[in-house]
């Protein structure tokens, strides 16, 4: 007998003192050996490799969501999501109550990615002076970043940078009513896309 600790899962903390004896390996464990799972997806922190899961998502065994949404998918594939749901009040930052739905689902998305930098902008249609737009499309930039700050604790605006496009970006035709319905939009693009292709590739593995 040496009189050295035992230390039956590898956890860092001896038999005797630890409390949860059979963490799986590679889980975060407390003073007491016990892991903890922030999100909350029955993965434990340490082998969590989606560790801000939004709550109720149905994870794989790496605590990654399974059913990943078209917006989701839209988002790693190309590092930008484009909305043209988000609505404003005429002339105003204001959103509108319709807003909230799709704003929920892209904070859900965005908040998995703590480790990305964004740039939120915002963009009008030909309808007004180019001041005015200007203006208009930097205010409903930074109303978007308050929204998903508010309302999602994990969001830091410290991620983020808000722009103002004005009508200088259309994406489709300002002659029409469907044309200007597409510009007036809010796009939420990654700024270091190299990190976003390491973490989907991590989550691949």
């Amino acid at each position: 007998m040496k009189g050295c600790p035992v230390d039956s899962d590898g956890d860092g903390v001896p038999d005797g003192v630890d409390q949860c004896p059979n963490t799986p390996k590679g889980a975060t464990v407390d003073a007491k050996g016990c892991p903890s799972d922030s999100d909350g997806d029955g993965v434990y922190d340490g082998i969590d490799q989606c560790p801000n899961t939004p709550a109720g998502t149905k994870v794989d065994a790496k605590g990654c969501p399974v059913d990943v949404s078209e917006m989701e998918t839209q988002f790693l594939d190309t590092g930008m999501i484009r909305s043209s749901a988000i609505l404003f009040d005429t002339n105003k930052a204001t959103l509108k109550p319709e807003s909230e739905k799709p704003l929920k689902e892209i904070g859900n998305i965005l908040m998995q990615w703590p480790q990305l930098k964004l740039e939120i902008g915002g963009h009008t249609d030909s309808s007004g002076g180019d001041a005015h737009n200007q203006t208009l499309s930097e205010a409903r930039a930074k109303a978007v970043l308050d929204y998903l700050t508010k309302n999602f604790p994990k969001i830091s605006a410290s991620q983020y940078t808000t722009k103002g496009y004005g009508e200088t970006k259309p994406v489709a035709d300002n002659g029409t009513v469907e044309g200007r319905t597409k510009n007036r939009r809010v796009e939420f693009a990654v700024l270091n896309r190299e990190e976003l292709k390491r973490e989907v590739e991590k989550r691949k593995k």
